[in-house]
């Protein structure tokens, strides 16, 4: 497959000195004259799904204290997000594929935001479950449909390029969302962090309307149905290298949700740490993931094999988890706080490389259902992400032995889907998942 910059598709008018918001009908030229700005903007609706986990994290021991609920089914609150977003991605891809990108994500919006105030007010653990689903059904629009613009606009190298330099915005919400959920805890309860929620979510739907135009014209969209858009997903699973790094990427997901999940109760309650410093920790763990997320995109793309930086990312996040499962065993015998920190740094800066060359290589195979390989990318992620997370808790909140467990497995699994399904030694064209879709569910 070809390499190709945003430019690839626009037309050779001359660029007037005040670049107009893109439309249905100019939306690659427009993007490129806009590019800071659609980098921005993208790089915010990426940062959505963890500014509804992370900010959310240091109330997690408040919530099971002030709704007298067990840990595990308050962790249920991540679980049923996480799988609304997953079930969503699987709808919402295939509708921006048939109806452009702009239209449902400002839908999914709107509703994120009701869904979110309505989530400040859940007077028991059952009605916040049940909201945080409908708060990730519809915040699902903002990561499915951000990875299909991108796909809409590059291609190749410069799609891993863009992929990390995303992770400088959507990567900073990891670090700013649990300093902000702890600071809000000082002056209100945990239902202040969803009263903070709603307004970002707000801010971030008036910046979508007023920014981002259309990247899907016309001419490019599916006209099927509910059938069209099954047949296009049954070709695209049905590509062993696309399912490989779907697996890869799934896999890679959940090891770092079953951080997300476990982490406010290991590092609060069985180490001692406040709220507050446990953000500092996670935020410093995001750092990790940015810095090393800037270095494969500034320093390795186009340098070094996509899938050679891919394995040796996965390896690491392996050998962290090793690390981490020894010292919660007591091998090592007693450690505290700084070992288990300097792990959970490791394994979340290989994140860097792991999470956007896996959706690059996906993806590149794809060019002509970018909605529905996005989908398929997200819902995997997530739902395998929605299963680990209530396992770290199924021992209590007085171990960290399942959490290390969980991701030992997941980092396993997503290296034998790599090295088995994925087989980057062998040279397979980019283009084979596009003949798959290029039937009556093709463009």
């Amino acid at each position: 497959m070809s390499e190709r910059g945003p430019a690839t598709a626009a037309s050779h008018d001359s660029s007037p000195a005040s670049p107009p918001v893109p439309t249905a009908s100019t939306p690659l030229k427009a993007a490129r004259r806009t590019s800071l700005l659609v980098t921005f903007v993208l790089g915010g609706l990426t940062a959505l799904p963890p500014l509804s986990m992370d900010m959310y994290l240091p109330a997690l021991p408040q919530v099971t204290d002030a709704l007298n609920s067990p840990a595990a089914t308050i962790q249920l609150t991540l679980t049923a997000c996480l799988a609304g977003m997953a079930m969503g991605q699987l709808v919402i891809g295939p509708m921006s594929d048939k109806w452009g990108r702009r239209r449902p994500l400002l839908i999914g919006m709107l509703v994120y935001v009701l869904a979110t105030a309505i989530c400040a007010l859940a007077p028991t653990a059952e009605l916040l479950i049940a909201f945080r689903l409908l708060q990730g059904l519809a915040g699902a629009a903002a990561i499915v449909i951000a990875r299909a613009v991108v796909r809409d606009l590059y291609d190749g190298e410069e799609m891993a390029r863009f992929f990390s330099t995303l992770m400088l915005i959507s990567g900073a919400a990891p670090i700013i969302a649990p300093l902000i959920g702890g600071q809000v805890l000082r002056f209100a309860d945990w239902r202040g962090v969803f009263v903070v929620l709603t307004v970002v979510g707000a801010a971030l739907t008036l910046l979508v309307w007023r920014a981002l135009g259309e990247t899907l014209p016309p001419e490019r969209r599916h006209t099927g149905g509910v059938g069209s858009a099954l047949r296009t997903m049954r070709g695209l699973l049905g590509d062993r290298v696309f399912a490989g790094y779907t697996l890869t990427g799934g896999f890679a997901f959940a090891a770092l949700f079953s951080y997300i999940s476990a982490s406010p109760f290991v590092i609060q309650e069985i180490y001692g740490a406040s709220p507050q410093a446990f953000s500092l920790l996670f935020g410093l763990n995001s750092v990790g993931l940015i810095l090393v997320g800037q270095i494969n995109g500034k320093l390795l793309v186009g340098r070094v094999s996509l899938d050679k930086v891919l394995a040796v990312g996965l390896a690491v996040v392996t050998v962290a988890a090793v690390a981490l499962l020894l010292m919660s065993t007591g091998v090592f015998g007693k450690v505290g706080l700084t070992p288990i920190a300097a792990a959970l740094f490791v394994l979340m800066s290989a994140m860097g490389v792991v999470l956007p060359n896996t959706n690059a290589q996906a993806l590149m195979r794809t060019p002509h259902a970018a909605g529905s390989a996005s989908a398929l990318l997200g819902t995997t992620s997530f739902l395998v992400g929605a299963i680990a997370s209530p396992l770290v808790g199924i021992a209590g909140e007085d171990t960290a032995v399942p959490m290390a467990l969980v991701q030992l497995v997941c980092a396993v699994l997503a290296l034998s889907a790599f090295f088995g399904l994925c087989r980057p030694w062998q040279t397979t064209p980019a283009t084979s998942a596009t003949s798959a879709t290029s039937g009556p569910a093709g463009v």
